[in-house]
């Protein structure tokens, strides 16, 4: 019998009344939430990371049900409705991404067919994200992450805790760590390994190693990785569309579903290039799997920004939903001869008095480079897409132009 049958059967949802702009925040903040867990809960080959990505996506289905239910008892009149239009093309979106991070997971929890190399051929420098249970004689237990200054003393971050049924996504440092919280520790493989020993009273055993079989595995799983990235950004570039309400941002949002789409399927025909090279095909089954669910991701992105592509006025309530910090992020082009021309960008950061931090480049003669992955120059046509505070963003601009 599944483990989590039971404790995740549909459950009744009645009307009360809610704040529709809480209810989209938690919803974005869960989304994100999904990706991080299903993406390692498959890198890694861990059941127990699965098993709480369908708790969260059966969250996801309750808050769904309730952003509708609020924004029908919103509508007025037929000004409302055309506000109100893509704010439900927004929810739903965002439980289309839940939908295909639950399927991700299921490739762990069926066990759909993986190769036993794929952890081994992961990049060296992908962070950890661990699942554990606090234990009564944790020196974390009953402290507040202030208290503990986890990432500051260890590199080691707490992005989210399970108390219960109860989610606390994105903990802050007023956090209390309670015994038998679950805890999501994100962060470099030694030190999470440390913090985890500490948090839990046990040894973490790290995920084993299978060894090479695959002809050209590691090109694949790299590929897989980059489609996980461009997705997300795509995602992170829909909502900030919804924000300002930018066209240019909508775009971008766009062009990076495309790029997935092409991805996917040089994938797909990896995959089946491979399975005459293999004994088993049945194990590369898993993989297609992936590689159609994170195009599905990049797909709901586009719905996201679907009413700024449209020309569509968007309601209030979306650009405070999405409106969480100062942080934004911005698109910008850098023109010949600009203070941004022949700059370099090493670990996302440019070398001029600025605070933005380029998180991506789209250039016109190579596509989508992800700037966390490589050093870079940049180049006149370049188009930087870049998070920081709108005070620099400003200035960033100016050095572009």
């Amino acid at each position: 019998m599944d483990p989590l049958e039971g404790e995740l059967s549909p459950v009744s949802v009645a009307y009360e009344p809610v704040s529709v702009k809480d209810v989209l925040v938690e919803m974005k903040d869960t989304a994100e939430l999904l990706l991080d867990l299903s993406y390692s809960a498959v890198l890694h080959r861990n059941a127990d990371l699965a098993g709480e990505v369908l708790r969260l996506e059966a969250r996801m289905d309750v808050l769904e049900l309730r952003a509708q239910m609020g924004l029908m008892m919103a509508v007025r009149n037929p000004d409302d409705a055309e506000q109100l239009a893509p704010v439900l093309s927004i929810v739903s979106a965002t439980d289309s991404i839940s939908d295909a991070a639950g399927d991700i997971a299921k490739i762990v929890l069926e066990e759909m067919g993986l190769p036993d190399a794929m952890r081994a051929a992961l990049p060296e420098a992908t962070e950890s994200l661990v699942r554990g249970v606090v234990a009564s004689d944790s020196p974390y237990a009953n402290r507040t992450l202030a208290e503990i200054d986890l990432e500051s003393e260890t590199g080691v971050r707490m992005i989210a805790l399970r108390r219960g049924d109860e989610w606390l996504l994105n903990p802050g440092p007023e956090t209390t760590i309670a015994t038998a919280d679950v805890a999501f520790l994100r962060g470099p493989d030694l030190a999470v390994e440390d913090v985890y020993e500490t948090l839990t009273g046990s040894v973490y055993e790290s995920p084993v190693e299978g060894e090479g079989q695959i002809a050209d595995l590691e090109r694949a799983v790299d590929t897989i990785i980059h489609m996980k990235n461009l997705s997300e950004l795509a995602v992170d570039l829909a909502y900030s569309s919804v924000l300002f309400d930018s066209e240019g941002l909508a775009e971008e949002a766009r062009n990076l579903e495309v790029e997935v789409d092409a991805m996917e399927s040089r994938f797909e025909a990896w995959t089946l290039q491979a399975a005459a090279d293999t004994e088993d095909p049945v194990n590369l089954r898993g993989l297609i799997h992936l590689g159609s669910a994170t195009e599905v991701i990049s797909d709901a992105a586009v719905d996201i920004s679907e009413g700024v592509l449209r020309d569509l006025d968007i309601h209030p309530v979306v650009r405070l939903a999405v409106e969480e910090s100062d942080e934004i992020i911005t698109r910008v082009e850098v023109q010949p001869e600009s203070d941004l021309d022949g700059v370099a960008v090493t670990g996302g950061v440019a070398d001029v008095e600025s605070t933005m931090s380029v998180i991506a480049v789209r250039r016109p003669e190579e596509g989508w480079i992800l700037v966390g992955d490589a050093d870079i120059e940049l180049q006149a046509g370049d188009i930087l897409i870049s998070k920081g505070t709108r005070a620099a963003a400003e200035t960033f601009e100016r050095l572009a132009t």
